[in-house]
């Protein structure tokens, strides 16, 4: 009886036991192991056959308020290796790079607003170029034009492509509610629209066009806060309605590919960075990606070069550029960051490296977030400290992106990145060149990724990320514009002054 009382015991601790196992085991196996669907806006990438062409798809000329003429912005461009090239003056369609195109009503307002009329200087089909090359500007039989300089040995240099019909909107906007369009004859010399991104918009997508919005921080005034935690914190009117215009306007118009983020220096994006993280998470449920781009926007030749676009083409032509921007297959990179809390981040993860060249880099962006700080606590606007990279050193360049659907991970290779940090929900998450979902806490609906050196930072698009219990976003769905009306109206305003006699008579006297 002992002997059967003992076996009966143990039997009843076996079945309580493989009860256990098989209950609570089981839950934790599915607790660690979440079901990711993981979209990858670089699947369709061959990264044996692509090559990343460098872009600047927003500058400006003395056509509109640009410091320095069409010839000169088109050399620098080149001289500092660019192979794609958008010229985007207010109010101003790029019709060519040969005729010198403006707009007499556009030309005029921004005239009078610098107090000095700059001449308008395009290019010839063929000549020399101020560094003493010679240049050709032919086009191929695709139609597209290509600008290539020869150097005094013979050697043809690369190919620059120029995008046609590039264009900045709302060239009177009092607060810079600007939109850059691509591949749309619409809009020239249209001056106004303060506040009034729906006009623009709207006309880009019925010209069948490609558009984004411009520098959001400065339309936001979120340029004028100290700190990120200010820059379009939803607890406040102003910036809840903000957030709500954005998110409603990409939702509007599918052709307007997404925002910039960090441009001309990164002063006043250097909080849009943030808002991309909120518009990512409110909009991915509604079945909207946000793709993030950088340009220079410059108004003169030195600040050309500090943001711009890499993109991954086969061939360096139009039909495939226009692809490849509306599936977001580009990255977005920039010599500037403004931003101290995100450089502290940066310095932190650096530090704490066992690599002595990764510490001293650390040690430095530590020394600029310190300053920026310092300027913030002293009243300043934490603008005049900002990381600068090193002209000497190549920025980051990522040669492949794999994506293990089963596994759950992203892997980037990278051929000089001092530090990977990956975003999600607007927080950093996880460091390394390869991240396993199953791993990370915090996730929301996407994840991207950040790779910094001493020569620049290169932004990834977002991996949006579908599973059980997924982050569901914050979506205004029932939104009123106030600003459309008033842009209206100052359009209408500013269209009845410019009809007037005296304008045409000013123009043919000052500008004919």
């Amino acid at each position: 009886m002992k002997l059967f009382a003992n076996g009966f015991k143990k039997s009843v601790v076996f079945v309580l036991a493989l009860s256990f196992v098989l209950t609570y085991g089981f839950c934790f196996a599915s607790a660690a192991e979440t079901d990711f669907a993981i979209t990858n806006p670089y699947a369709n990438i061959n990264w044996d056959a692509v090559k990343q062409f460098k872009a600047d798809l927003h500058c400006h000329t003395t056509a509109s308020d640009g410091d320095d003429t069409l010839k000169e912005s088109v050399e620098r461009h080149y001289e500092l290796g660019f192979d794609i090239l958008a010229i985007t003056d207010h109010g101003t369609i790029d019709y060519n790079w040969t005729d010198g195109h403006v707009d007499p009503d556009v030309k005029m307002a921004l005239s009078i607003k610098d107090g000095e009329i700059k001449p308008v200087v395009p290019l010839a089909f063929a000549g020399t170029a101020a560094n003493g090359n010679s240049y050709v500007l032919a086009d191929a039989e695709n139609g597209d034009t290509y600008y290539t300089q020869t150097a005094a040995d013979g050697t043809a240099m690369q190919d620059m492509m120029r995008v046609p019909f590039g264009n900045e909107h709302n060239a009177a906007s009092f607060n810079n509610a600007h939109v850059n369009s691509w591949f749309a004859d619409w809009g020239d010399g249209m001056l106004a629209g303060t506040s009034d991104y729906v006009t623009a918009l709207s006309g880009i997508a019925e010209a069948g066009g490609v558009s984004v919005i411009n520098h959001p921080g400065e339309y936001s005034n979120a340029r004028d806060e100290i700190y990120t935690a200010d820059a379009y914190n939803r607890d406040t009117v102003h910036y809840n309605y903000t957030v709500d215009k954005y998110e409603n306007l990409l939702l509007d118009y599918p052709n307007c590919i997404g925002i910039d983020i960090n441009s001309k220096g990164d002063s006043r994006t250097r909080f849009d960075r943030k808002l991309w993280d909120m518009m990512l998470t409110d909009l991915i449920p509604q079945g909207r990606t946000v793709y993030a781009i950088a340009t220079s926007d410059a108004h003169n030749l030195d600040i050309v070069d500090s943001g711009f676009t890499l993109h991954l083409l086969e061939d360096l032509n139009n039909e495939a550029f226009r692809s490849n921007l509306e599936n977001g297959e580009f990255f977005a990179a920039s010599k500037y960051v403004g931003n101290a809390d995100e450089l502290a981040g940066y310095a932190a993860a650096l530090l704490d490296s066992d690599d002595a060249d990764k510490k001293a880099f650390g040690a430095e962006l530590k020394a600029i977030a310190d300053a920026i700080y310092a300027e913030n606590a002293e009243g300043g606007e934490g603008t005049g400290n900002k990381f600068r990279a090193d002209n000497t050193v190549a920025g980051p360049q990522i040669d492949a992106i794999t994506v293990d659907d089963e596994a759950d991970t992203i892997t980037l290779d990278c051929d000089n990145a001092m530090l990977i940090t990956w975003v999600s929900d607007g927080k950093v998450v996880a460091t390394g060149n390869s991240v396993d979902l199953d791993e990370l806490e915090g996730l929301g609906n996407y994840i991207r990724a950040e790779i910094i050196n001493e020569g620049g930072i290169v932004y990834t698009q977002a991996f949006v990320l579908a599973y059980e219990g997924v982050t569901q976003g914050d979506f205004n769905h029932f939104f009123f514009d106030f600003g459309t009306g008033v842009g209206k109206l100052i359009q209408f305003i500013l269209e009845a002054i410019t009809s007037l006699p005296f304008f045409e008579i000013i123009w043919e006297t000052l500008f004919a």
